[in-house]
């Protein structure tokens, strides 16, 4: 048993390192930014796109914000899509001066469907729009953030994501949480992918896309990730999806536990739907293209395959301190030093916490940290069972119901601007 055990766990272990140090690499990378000043002056005019369904109690905060921005009125355009609505979203986005687009499919639900039928629709208005820019009805956005996103425009870039901050990081324990881990994979994942020219993903919101390649490849995206869907389509073609680290957004994070766990399991059942028909074509067009980039978004969505593989490691390395049951331990000084754990143990706890001392936080998310493990295990259940529905595409909408003005979250998150 101890022998095949033996050649379970070997490949087991040395793939949990692999990513480890994968990871680590990332991180470290995600330690520096330069700010993005002197920036271009405004010639891109884009469509600003918000999903909606049923969100009367957050939209006008948004609209009023979108009002707001540093860049020309004659270049942005708002428009709404009040998907399958049964209260006033409709009105109130005419009332503040959104084009709206109500859209009635009882059978094709889901953010993915309704971006996918608006997009021709505004193609249709021949306005000459060079981006499409998407946020949820929940979010407050940056002033900034067209100035930066033309700016990324007219350098070449084409799939842009901003930075995923929080409106009421400390409104509970489970926003408290749910914000810092958006703000370390912020820096730790996005920031240092960018930083080493790989591929980030886009996020659902926050999202630039450039007109010509939405024209040309089309939406079609409309799995539970559809924003993952399309960056690894555009991916495949050879086109990276670029953090755009100064363009922030501001997101309602979920207030209560169950509902956290509700979203995240739609988020992992789509990215395992989105790993099992992607990864085979990035891995062909990978090699055929000869490109790194290509396949190392294959590690994106390998992510939740290996939190599932570092998991049972984790298990029967427990198993194994009161039962022996396997013998080649690779951090036992038998293929990997003991002190190159060690290290890498250190700059993985301490790297997050700079994150926070980065952005200065309010002093409640400290509180937060403490108890952060605890966010971060009930991934595992969660995970789990999105793997297990992993086919199912039944849309679960997140209630948003946390009103709050732009001038609110920016005294809140003041340094997270200047940084």
């Amino acid at each position: 048993m101890t022998y095949i055990l033996d050649i379970i766990m070997i490949p087991v272990q040395l793939i949990v390192a692999f990513f480890t140090i994968y990871y680590t690499v990332i991180a470290v990378c995600g330690m520096w930014h330069r700010k993005e000043k002197n920036l271009a002056p405004p010639k891109s005019k884009f469509a600003v796109v918000i999903p909606a369904h049923n969100e009367e109690m957050v939209l006008a905060d948004l609209l009023e914000n979108l009002k707001m921005l540093k860049y020309p009125k004659e270049l942005y355009d708002v428009y709404v899509i009040a998907d399958n609505c049964t209260d006033h979203t409709a009105d109130i986005a005419r009332a503040h001066g959104a084009h709206v687009f109500e859209r009635t499919n009882r059978e094709l639900v889901g953010k993915g469907y309704a971006m996918d039928w608006v997009f021709p629709k505004i193609f249709a208005l021949n306005k000459g729009y060079d981006a499409f820019c998407v946020f949820d009805s929940d979010n407050l956005v940056h002033l900034d953030f067209l100035a930066v996103m033309n700016n990324r425009l007219l350098k070449g870039q084409k799939v842009l994501q901003g930075y995923l901050s929080a409106k009421n990081p400390t409104d509970t324990w489970v926003s408290g949480t749910f914000a810092i881990a958006f703000w370390t994979i912020n820096h730790l994942w996005h920031l240092g992918k960018y930083n080493l020219g790989l591929s980030s993903c886009l996020g659902g919101t926050g999202m630039c896309i450039a007109a010509d390649i939405v024209k040309k490849y089309g939406w079609g995206c409309d799995c539970l990730t559809e924003d993952m869907e399309f960056s690894m389509k555009c991916l495949s073609h050879g086109i990276r999806t670029c953090w755009v680290h100064d363009a922030i957004i501001y997101d309602e994070k979920p207030l209560g536990f169950m509902a956290s766990c509700r979203q995240r399991k739609r988020w992992a059942q789509g990215q395992f739907d989105c790993s099992e028909r992607y990864i085979p074509i990035l891995f062909r067009e990978g090699i055929k293209r000869h490109s790194i980039v290509i396949l190392d978004g294959i590690m994106q969505l390998l992510q939740n395959y290996f939190l599932l593989l570092s998991t049972f490691y984790l298990i029967m390395t427990y198993i194994n301190m009161f039962y022996p049951c396997f013998t080649v331990i690779l951090y036992n000084d038998v293929l990997v030093p003991r002190q190159f754990w060690a290290v890498l143990g250190f700059i993985q706890s301490v790297v997050p916490l700079i994150v926070l001392l980065q952005i200065e936080v309010p002093l409640k998310i400290y509180l937060y940290w403490l108890i952060y493990p605890v966010f971060m295990y009930s991934w595992i259940p969660v995970t789990i069972l999105g793997w297990k529905d992993r086919h199912k595409k039944g849309w679960v909408h997140t209630i948003h119901t946390r009103s709050m003005h732009f001038e609110q979250a920016k005294l809140t998150r003041k340094k997270e601007i200047d940084q």
